[in-house]
């Protein structure tokens, strides 16, 4: 037996299973199919991080096929080298999490039980969790430990319990903005919620600080201050010496005997030599679209619709996170002198939120779940600004008038602005499938994604986007800019392989282990049935953590650490 556990997959959902079953002293062999980049590669570079396929691959080489609905009802298949909609979010030891924000969030406690907390809603696929908060609370509490999460505790009408009374490192450094925020807050009986951010404000754990460059999101950080997996857990289990982190790994089959185990991962190299490893058990965190896909492409004599599909569910009630966002633009003309130069200053975060309406209570909406107001600057990136830009009345802007344009944009404003999370609710128009024709370049087929959204999600999202219009105005903005889609953030994605009690109805039990393969768990986001209103990541890497000590149990206990 090469190792006791294979972990496909790097970010969020892969990095805790290997740190702890490495600290537990068992051998792990972890697969990721993008490159191995260190803190040296990531640098503020808007065309290396965000106008090419730098940390993701190559739309002409490995693409997905996205199903939407067309004027006449029809849904509309296209492939997104065709689109240049991109849904692949880091491709890369650590994963996506390279590359996050870092907004931190819990979910509550009723996030566990929404079917029985607000009751169904026709045409969703609603059902409450098979674990509560409790059970992963302690788990939370990990992660702020060993990932590392900076934030502040303040009491707020729906601030979930927590067993400690803050979190292990003090909050990143704030721009002046926040207190501003906290004022009008206060002003028209609002509660700021000081953000959590899985960014370390001081040295600690073989990682540098935050440098607060102005350039985060979507950017890696080349301190290691981001709570990276690789940053924060990959380079700690590898330093155990028994876990082994194989980059440039592309697994394209799960490999099962005539008992419905599973006994190997198949992969192509960096070489595209096809190669395999076997181990005891198996962990599936590729993120949820490709984890759906590499089951569905896993067939074998137990698992003829592919791995854990026996009952048809793998794939289906993919989720995304609903919501719209706002932009309030104050222009420095309009401002006090002294509070116009404060406003300047870039760097460091807003760190703010509000989650007043997480449910809300309304004559029209009635009493419902509601969601998180984030509110942050509008990112510095200045390509894409200027590009946005260069449209006036009339069409294209050239010369002097574009000049001007740009001036004003750059010089003249500051842009603060909101983004609304409320559920995206799990319907049967939002699955994985594998598409029959398009395949990547190891001649694979590639995932078939359909995006049906839920008329529901936008009627939170409204709610949710009138109220950070309305605090905008109250801050003093000159004018507040919103919208409001059905279209998915690529981002933020989830289910497809839900747990739950019934092999009927979800593709894994309450430990993330598939119902009919027992030696194979899913990590990633795609467990998640529904996923609350806040961003995933945090409660990704707390369910891993959970899931971990399962799989230690399962082993048979920790060993000696020179086993």
């Amino acid at each position: 037996m090469d190792f006791d556990v294979c972990v496909i997959g790097s970010g969020a959902g892969g990095g805790p299973i290997a740190f702890s079953l490495a600290q537990a002293g068992y051998r792990v062999v972890v697969l990721e199919k993008g490159p191995w980049f260190t803190e040296a590669d990531f640098y503020k570079d808007e065309l290396a991080c965000c106008r090419r396929s730098v940390y993701s691959p190559d739309l002409r080489d490995e693409f997905h096929v996205i199903e939407q609905r067309g004027k006449d009802a029809n849904w509309i298949a296209t492939p997104t080298h065709e689109s240049g909609r991109d849904f692949w979010n880091g491709n890369c030891v650590g994963g996506s999490t390279n590359f996050m924000s870092g907004f931190f969030h819990r979910l509550k406690p009723k996030d566990f039980r929404l079917l029985s907390e607000f009751g169904p809603i026709d045409g969703a696929n609603i059902v409450d969790w098979p674990i509560g908060y409790q059970q992963l609370e302690a788990y939370y509490v990990k992660v702020e430990h060993e990932v590392g999460v900076s934030g502040r505790v303040v009491n707020h009408p729906n601030q979930e319990p927590r067993s400690t009374a803050d979190f292990p490192f003090p909050p990143t450094t704030e721009h002046p903005v926040a207190g501003w925020f906290d004022e009008t807050c206060r002003q028209i009986g609002l509660h700021a919620v000081p953000v959590p951010r899985a960014i370390l404000p001081q040295p600690a754990m073989n990682r540098q600080a935050c440098q607060y460059s102005g350039y985060c999101g979507s950017y890696g950080c080349s301190t290691g201050a981001k709570g990276s997996s690789r940053a924060a857990l990959l380079n700690r289990a590898r330093a155990t010496g028994r876990c082994e982190i194989r980059a440039h790994a592309q697994v394209y089959h799960l490999d099962s005997d005539r008992h419905g185990r599973v006994v190997a991962a198949r992969y192509y190299d960096w070489a595209d030599k096809p190669r395999s490893v076997d181990a005891r058990i198996f962990v599936v965190a590729c993120q949820a679209i490709e984890t759906c896909r590499l089951l569905l492409l896993s067939t074998g004599q137990r698992h003829p619709q592919g791995l854990a599909n026996n009952t048809g569910q793998v794939g289906r009630n993919l989720i995304f996170s609903a919501g719209g966002a706002g932009t309030g633009h104050f222009l420095y003309a309009n401002m006090e002198k002294k509070k116009a130069e404060a406003f300047k200053l870039l760097g460091p975060f807003a760190n703010r939120c509000l989650q007043d309406w997480y449910f809300i209570d309304d004559k029209k909406l009635g009493k419902v779940k509601g969601g998180t107001i984030e509110f942050l600057f509008r990112h510095p990136n200045p390509i894409s600004r200027a590009n946005r830009l260069k449209r006036g009345p009339d069409g294209l802007l050239w010369g002097e008038p574009f000049k001007q344009k740009l001036k004003a944009s750059f010089t003249g404003a500051r842009y603060f602005r909101f983004e609304t999370f409320c559920d995206w609710l799990p319907n049967d128009n939002c699955h994985v499938t594998l598409d029959p024709a398009s395949k990547d370049r190891w001649a694979t087929p590639v995932a078939r994604v359909r995006v049906g959204y839920h008329d529901h999600d936008l009627k939170i999202g409204r709610f949710l986007t009138n109220k950070g219009r309305y605090v905008l105005d109250a801050m003093g903005a000159d004018k507040v800019t919103w919208g409001l889609s059905g279209a998915p953030p690529t981002n933020l994605v989830a289910g497809g392989c839900r747990f739950g009690h019934d092999p009927n109805t979800s593709v894994l039990d309450s430990n993330c282990r598939a119902h009919d393969v027992d030696n194979l768990y899913v990590t990633d986001g795609s467990f998640m049935p529904t996923g609350g209103s806040v961003p995933y990541t945090w409660t990704i890497y707390a369910n891993a953590f959970r899931v971990a000590d399962k799989i230690v149990e399962q082993l048979g206990g920790e060993r000696s650490q020179a086993a």
